[in-house]
C-alpha cells in the first residue's frame, strides 16, 4: 500500500486522542544511541508548544515511536507529524553527524473513541520496552514518559 493510499479518509479532530506509531528508515535502531534518543525526545514539547497538542504518554522504541497524543486546536494530525519527525530528524541528523531522512514517510494513526480505556492505552504503549524484551522492568527502560503513570 503506498503513502498517498494510507493518507484516504484520515480525518482530524482537534481535542480527539489519537494513539500514533512513526518508524525509522528500513528499521535502523537508531535510537539505541543514547544522545540521538534524547535529541529526538527533546522535540516533543516543541511539538506541543507549536501545535497545541498535548503528549499523554508515549514510547521511543530503538526503531519507532508510540505517542497517545490529545490533538491541539493549531494543527491537524498531518502536520504535528510533520513537525515531529521533521524537528527530530533535524536534531537526530546533527548529533549523528548524518544527512537524509530519518523516518518512514507515513505513519499509523487510531482516534480514540470515548469508550477506549485511556489508561489501558497508556500501559500498552509504555510497556512497549517490556514486550520487545528490552528491560525487566518499566522503570529500567529511559525514553518513555505518561500523564498516567
Amino acid at each position: 500500500m503506498s503513502y498517498n493510499e494510507l493518507r484516504k479518509g484520515r480525518h482530524s479532530e482537534s481535542g480527539r486522542e489519537y494513539l500514533l506509531t512513526t518508524v525509522v528508515q528500513a528499521r535502523a535502531p537508531v535510537f539505541r544511541n543514547l544522545a540521538a534518543a534524547r535529541a529526538c525526545i527533546l522535540q516533543l514539547p516543541t511539538t506541543e508548544r507549536e501545535t497545541g497538542a498535548r503528549w499523554l504518554a508515549w514510547v521511543l522504541m530503538p526503531d519507532h515511536f508510540h505517542g497517545l497524543v490529545t490533538l491541539g486546536e493549531r494543527a491537524d494530525l498531518a502536520t504535528l507529524m510533520r513537525q515531529l519527525k521533521g524537528a527530530s530528524a533535524r536534531a537526530v541528523n546533527q548529533v549523528l553527524d548524518r544527512r537524509g531522512p530519518l523516518w518512514q514517510p507515513a505513519y499509523h494513526d487510531r482516534a480514540l473513541r470515548r469508550e477506549d480505556d485511556r489508561l489501558a492505552v497508556a500501559r500498552y504503549i509504555v510497556a512497549n520496552p517490556l514486550r520487545a524484551g528490552l528491560v525487566n522492568g518499566l522503570g529500567d527502560y529511559p525514553h518513555w514518559d505518561s500523564v498516567w503513570l
